[in-house]
């Protein structure tokens, strides 16, 4: 598959593009039951929450197709002027189920009510643009999107991959390491063999 370059790709915060475009790479397998919503719900997500409830929170959040409201959940790129990616990047304090996972509080004392620290939790590339590179590209366009919010410091828990081990979407929709490596996000902790927490300081 060729590569996505950078010059290809435009990324905007989610509430500039339509909530039309978002449910095109959301699609309807996995990204498209869970709407972004892992982190979101206090309870277990499939038990807690309906479909409908789980796709009017992510609209909520996102408040797509208002350019000017003053904030949003994530960021969507577009190839070519198609809509391919997302990447969900806020405030680490607007994921409740983050302060309840020990992924991220392995080894650490940090202030979890710290909203200058800003968390990557999801990435969904559309259906026809995988294998191409563009988790990376996403990756790097989290890095201006939460420095000029002003954000103090932005955190990813990605999955390592390794060579011939299959890793499922519901797995690897946190990211891949590499990514995360190549767009300067630093390893702080490893708190299991497969995921580790990342972190870029400003």
């Amino acid at each position: 598959m060729t590569p996505i370059e950078a010059e290809q790709l435009t990324v905007v915060p989610a509430n500039e593009a339509s909530w039309a475009d978002l449910q095109a790479i959301f699609g309807i397998a996995d990204a498209g039951h869970c709407q972004c919503q892992r982190f979101k719900i206090r309870g277990w997500i499939w038990r807690d929450s309906t479909q409908d409830e789980r796709t009017a929170m992510l609209q909520d959040q996102t408040v797509c197709g208002d350019p000017d409201s003053p904030s949003t959940s994530g960021l969507v790129g577009y190839v070519d002027g198609e809509p391919a990616g997302w990447v969900a990047v806020e405030p680490r304090t607007a994921y409740p189920k983050l302060r309840t996972s020990r992924i991220p509080w392995t080894d650490r004392s940090e202030d979890k009510d710290d909203d200058s620290v800003w968390s990557v939790t999801c990435m969904v590339v559309r259906k026809g643009y995988r294998g191409r590179g563009l988790t990376y590209l996403l990756a790097r366009a989290t890095i201006d999107h939460a420095r000029t919010r002003g954000a103090r410091a932005l955190e990813a828990y990605p999955m390592v991959t390794q060579a011939g081990k299959q890793i499922t979407w519901g797995e690897l929709h946190v990211g891949p390491h590499q990514a995360f490596e190549e767009a300067g996000f630093k390893e702080i902790t490893r708190p299991t063999v497969r995921r580790t927490v990342m972190r870029i300081d400003f």
